[in-house]
């Protein structure tokens, strides 16, 4: 069997980042309790490794009843400004691993919101991110998930009005452009700001130069990790054979027995755990 990786696929800078924080917060402050808030990353593995170091999960529910002077790690998907505060007043230790391309779209939100602008936000209701910027943009805040809510949206205006459309920096590309088109065309002089991480679209144009050379297609990665979802979704549309798996031991039987197999990977799936999906591939069978 032929196994070929796509020329891009793993981590992201920004999860990259973010795990390598953890670690050093848990070496660094050896002493302390170490939380992520929230699940630091969209892999299992990655997390049950994290978790035998010692770091902990702490919800944003929970915060009032943490441990005065725990350290605790933001996730690189962000918080809304309310959230930081909650934690100062916790005097928790903070380490911010939020993506710096994240960090850019809340500022852009805050400093619009200021401006009176009306911030839209594309990107998917119960993401971590858009939780993040809605904070960031207060009550000038406004989410479409697809191009249906934005001319649903645009359909309630009435006269004039300042606005400014970002994006969740893992959302869909093309749903990203249809959406702009709608904004466009429904509110004059809208600032069209694309705040799409150049890491989806990369992986994602990796994808679709990997699937004319392989019989079938692994992506790997977490299955709630929206950007893995969506290589899923486009490995199904250009091959015949596409399977979303998060470890090894997860590859369906039938893409052992063909002749060349593609693996690509989600930005949160670290390089071990791809390396092992090539491994139990090239050898021909389950270790």
């Amino acid at each position: 069997m032929k196994v070929i990786l796509a020329d891009v696929l793993g981590y992201c800078m920004g999860v990259r980042r973010a795990v390598e924080s953890a670690e050093s917060a848990l070496e660094k402050y050896s002493d302390r309790q170490v939380f992520s808030l929230g699940p630091l990353i969209h892999n299992r593995t990655a997390l049950e490794l994290l978790a035998r170091k010692g770091l902990g999960i702490l919800e944003e529910k929970d915060i009032s009843g943490i441990t005065p002077g725990s350290v605790v790690i933001i996730r690189a998907h962000g918080v809304a400004p309310s959230v930081i505060d909650c934690l100062e007043k916790k005097e928790c230790i903070i380490i911010n691993a939020t993506c710096p391309r994240v960090m850019a779209s809340q500022k852009n939100a805050r400093k619009y919101a200021a401006l009176d602008f009306t911030i839209i936000l594309a990107g998917d209701k119960n993401h971590g991110e858009v939780t993040g910027i809605a904070g960031y943009a207060g009550n000038s805040f406004v989410l479409v998930q697809n191009d249906e809510e934005a001319k649903d949206y645009i359909r309630t205006l009435n006269g004039e009005k300042k606005a400014v459309l970002l994006s969740q920096t893992t959302f869909s590309p093309l749903e990203f452009e249809r959406i702009s088109k709608t904004v466009s065309s429904g509110i004059n002089g809208v600032l069209v700001m694309n705040t799409i991480c150049p890491a989806t679209k990369e992986r994602q144009d990796a994808l679709l130069r990997l699937c004319p050379q392989v019989d079938g297609v692994l992506v790997v990665g977490g299955k709630n990790s929206a950007n893995t979802k969506r290589l899923l979704q486009t490995a199904k549309e250009h091959c015949a054979e596409a399977e979303l798996i998060e470890t090894a031991d997860e590859i369906p039987e039938r893409f052992f027995s063909m002749q060349t197999v593609g693996i690509t990977a989600g930005a949160s799936t670290p390089d071990d755990v791809i390396k092992a999906v090539q491994k139990t591939l090239e050898c021909g069978r389950k270790v």
